[in-house]
C-alpha cells in the first residue's frame, strides 16, 4: 500500500508542476517569492568548480588507501562548515569476510548503437604523465574497514521520512577522478550546503550521503542497505520524537555529471567542445520492483529540470544500472543522473576520460561543469519541492508560519505515506 501511495503522490506531483511551469527554460512560471527558484540562485559555478578542485587534491581516492580516507575527513570537514553539522559514518569491511565481493549485476538489455569504442580500467601507473600525482595515487588499497560519511537535514513535520541524496567519492584510474565521481561528490555537497543554510527548513528529512567503495562493486551502499534498511522508521529511544533511520521515500544518485561530448566519430576521436544538444540523463531500471514509481520520480525530476535549470534539459531512460542506486532499486523508487546513459552511451566510450589518468579538473571547461551545474539545479528544485522546502524571509517568523513555502509555489504537496 506504502509504495502505491507513493506512486500515485508522485504522478500526481509531476503533473503539478507541469501546470505551473513557465513556457521557457528557467522562464516567468514562477512567481517571485517561489522558495525552489530562490533556493537554486544559490547555485554558483565556482563554488561547484572549487568543491571538485578540493577533491582532486586526494588524486584518485581509490578505497582502501590514506589518501581514501583522507577525503573522507575533507568532505566531513566541508559538510559541516557548511551547516550541516550532524555528520555520521557507517563502517564496513572490505573485502568481506571469507573474500566474498559483490559485483555490479549486467544492466539490462539495450540497443547498442553508433561508433562503439573499447572501454576499461587503467591499471598502468606509467600512463600517467604527472609523477607527483603518479606518486599520490601509487599506494594500492589494502583490506580492513572503510567507512561512507552522511549528515541529514532534518524535516520539521515529517522527520520520520525522507530521500536520500547520493554519490560515490572513490575513483579509480591513476587520475584525479574529478568526473567520476567529483563531480557528482560535488553537487551533492553543494546541495547539503543550501539545505543547511538557516532559512531553509523541510517538511521532510534529506540524507546525503558520500558513498565509499563504488568502483569496487558498490560495496558501500550495499553495506548501508544491510545495516539500516530494517531501521527505517523507527524512534529511538520511544518518544523521543527522533529517527536516526527515517523511512525511505526515494534514492537519488549521482554518477559523472560533466561529460556530454558526443558520439565518437569513426576514427575513435571526439568533439573537443560540449555538444549544444548536452543533456543531464536521468535514469531509472525498467526491470526493477519499483520501476512505476522510480520512472514517476525520474518525470518529477525532468519537470523540474524544465522549470528551474538554466543551460541544459534532462532526457528520462530507462537503463539504470552499474551505481549506488542499484542496491535500493528493489527497495525504494531510486533513480540516477549523469551526464550520458550508462549502458548505451558511457559503456560504448562516449567518455573518453572514464577511469583513466586523464579524468583530471584541467581536462575539463566552463561549459562542461556547467553541465554539472544544470544537475545540481534540477535534483535541487526536484527535491525541495517533494520535501516541502521554505525559505524563511529576513523579517519573518519561521517559514512555516509565513515565510516562502515550496507546497504554495506549486500548488501541491505530497501527503504522508500509508504507513504514517
Amino acid at each position: 500500500m506504502r509504495s502505491k501511495t507513493i506512486f500515485f503522490a508522485l504522478c500526481a506531483f509531476t503533473a503539478g508542476i507541469s501546470t505551473t511551469a513557465g513556457s521557457q527554460r528557467g522562464g516567468p512560471g514562477a512567481p517571485d517569492d517561489d522558495p525552489i527558484r530562490t533556493m537554486v540562485g544559490r547555485l554558483d559555478l565556482e563554488k561547484y568548480k572549487a568543491a571538485i578542485k578540493g577533491l582532486t587534491q586526494f588524486g584518485d581516492r581509490r578505497e582502501g588507501t590514506e589518501r581514501n580516507r583522507a577525503a573522507i575527513d575533507w568532505i566531513e570537514m566541508q559538510l559541516k562548515s557548511s551547516g550541516c553539522t550532524n555528520t555520521e559514518r557507517l563502517q564496513y569491511v572490505y573485502p568481506a569476510a571469507g573474500g566474498a565481493r559483490r559485483a555490479a549485476t549486467a544492466a539490462s538489455s539495450v540497443t547498442r548503437r553508433g561508433v562503439r569504442v573499447p572501454t576499461g580500467v587503467n591499471n598502468d601507473p606509467n600512463k600517467q604523465p604527472d609523477a607527483t600525482l603518479r606518486a599520490l595515487n601509487t599506494p594500492p588499497s589494502v583490506p580492513g574497514t572503510r567507512e561512507v560519511v552522511y549528515c541529514t537535514k532534518i524535516g520539521t513535520s515529517h522527520s520520520d521520512e525522507m530521500y536520500i541524496v547520493s554519490a560515490h567519492m572513490d575513483g579509480i584510474g591513476w587520475g584525479e577522478a574529478a568526473n567520476d565521481d567529483g563531480s557528482g561528490t560535488a553537487l551533492v555537497m553543494e546541495l547539503a550546503r543550501i539545505f543547511s543554510s538557516p532559512d531553509v527548513q523541510t517538511d521532510r528529512s534529506i540524507r546525503f550521503i558520500l558513498w565509499n567503495n563504488e568502483e569496487s562493486g558498490l560495496n558501500g551502499s550495499t553495506a548501508y542497505v544491510a545495516q539500516r534498511q530494517q531501521l527505517q522508521g523507527r524512534e529511538d529511544p520511544p518518544g523521543s520524537g527522533r529517527y536516526p533511520e527515517p523511512k525511505w521515500l526515494g534514492m537519488i544518485q549521482h554518477d559523472m555529471m560533466l561529460f556530454d561530448h558526443g558520439m565518437p566519430r569513426a576514427d575513435g576521436t571526439m568533439s573537443p567542445e560540449q555538444r549544444p544538444e548536452a543533456d543531464v540523463n536521468i535514469e531509472f531500471q525498467v526491470s526493477s520492483m519499483f520501476a512505476g514509481q522510480a520512472q514517476s520520480l525520474a518525470w518529477t525530476f525532468e519537470a523540474a529540470n524544465e522549470k528551474y535549470a538554466g543551460d541544459y534539459p534532462a532526457t528520462v531512460t530507462s537503463h539504470m544500472s552499474n551505481t549506488d542506486s542499484e542496491p535500493f532499486q528493489n527497495v525504494v523508487p531510486a533513480i540516477s543522473l549523469r551526464e550520458n546513459e550508462r549502458s548505451a552511451q558511457i559503456g560504448n566510450g562516449w567518455d573518453p576520460h572514464w577511469h583513466q589518468p586523464t579524468d583530471l579538473y584541467a581536462t575539463f571547461s566552463d561549459k562542461d561543469f556547467r553541465l554539472g551545474l544544470n544537475a545540481a539545479q534540477t535534483s535541487l528544485a526536484a527535491i525541495a519541492q517533494l520535501a516541502g522546502a521554505a525559505v524563511k524571509r529576513a523579517s519573518e517568523s519561521p517559514p512555516e508560519s509565513g515565510g516562502e513555502s515550496a507546497r504554495s509555489a506549486l500548488g501541491w504537496f505530497p501527503g504522508r505515506s500509508s504507513s504514517a
